[in-house]
C-alpha cells in the first residue's frame, strides 16, 4: 500500500463518516426534540458537532480496521489452517452477538423482552451479511467470513461507548457512520491492494 492510496482511504472514509453523521444527526434532531450532541440543542451548533463526531467515529473505524488487519496477519502466521481460523472467527461473531443481547439486558435491567434487545444484533448481522455477500461478489468466496467477522465483531467492539448507554439515538448516531465506514474500508481494500484475494 502506497502513501497516496492510504491518503485516499483515509480522506474518503473521513468524508463518509462526516456525511452519514450529519444525515443521521439531523434526522434524529428533527424527530426527537430531546436529542442533542454534546449537550447543545441548537441546529447550527449541532451540525458542527455532528461533523466533528462523524470525523472522530471515522478515525475510530480506521484504527479498528488497521488493528483487524494486523491481527489477521498475525493469526495467519500462527494458525496455519484456514478452516480453523474461519471457525474461530465465526465462533467469535456468534459470541459477540449473543453477548450484545445478554450484556445489554443485564446492564439496563429494564422490563424489555429478550426480543427487544435482539433487534440491534440482528440488524448488525443482516448488514454484515449483506456487506460480506457484496465483498464475495467483488472478490472471491474466501472473503465472506473475514468480512462478516470484521463487520460484526470489530464494529461492535468499536461501538462499545454508545452501546453502554440505554439510548437508541446514541447507538444509532454512532453505529450508522461506523458501519458505513467499516463497510467502505473492507469493500475497497482489494482495490487499494490491487488484488482479488483481500
Amino acid at each position: 500500500m502506497t502513501l497516496r492510496k492510504w491518503f485516499h482511504l483515509f480522506w474518503t472514509t473521513l468524508l463518509l463518516g462526516m456525511i452519514v453523521s450529519i444525515g443521521i444527526g439531523l434526522i434524529l434532531q428533527f424527530s426527537d426534540k430531546e436529542f442533542s450532541v454534546m449537550g447543545l440543542s441548537a441546529v447550527g451548533f449541532n451540525v458542527v458537532n455532528m461533523l466533528l463526531g462523524g470525523a472522530t467515529i471515522s478515525v475510530l473505524s480506521q484504527m479498528g480496521f488497521f488493528a483487524y488487519l494486523i491481527v489477521r496477519f498475525i493469526a495467519a502466521g500462527i494458525i496455519k489452517s484456514k478452516t480453523v481460523w474461519d471457525l474461530l472467527q465465526l465462533t467469535i461473531v456468534i459470541v459477540v452477538l449473543i453477548d450484545l443481547v445478554y450484556l445489554r439486558m443485564a446492564n439496563f435491567e429494564g422490563n424489555d423482552s429478550v426480543l427487544s434487545y435482539s433487534i440491534l444484533p440482528l440488524i448488525i448481522l443482516i448488514i454484515s451479511l449483506g456487506v460480506a455477500y457484496w465483498k464475495v461478489k467483488m472478490t472471491n468466496r474466501n472473503a465472506f467470513i473475514p468480512t462478516l467477522f470484521f463487520m460484526c465483531a470489530v464494529s461492535v467492539l468499536e461501538a462499545v461507548p454508545a452501546l453502554k448507554l440505554d439510548n437508541a439515538a446514541s447507538s444509532l448516531f454512532m453505529l450508522a457512520p461506523l458501519l458505513v465506514c467499516n463497510a467502505w474500508q473492507i469493500l475497497i481494500l482489494h482495490k487499494i491492494l490491487d488484488n482479488k484475494k483481500s
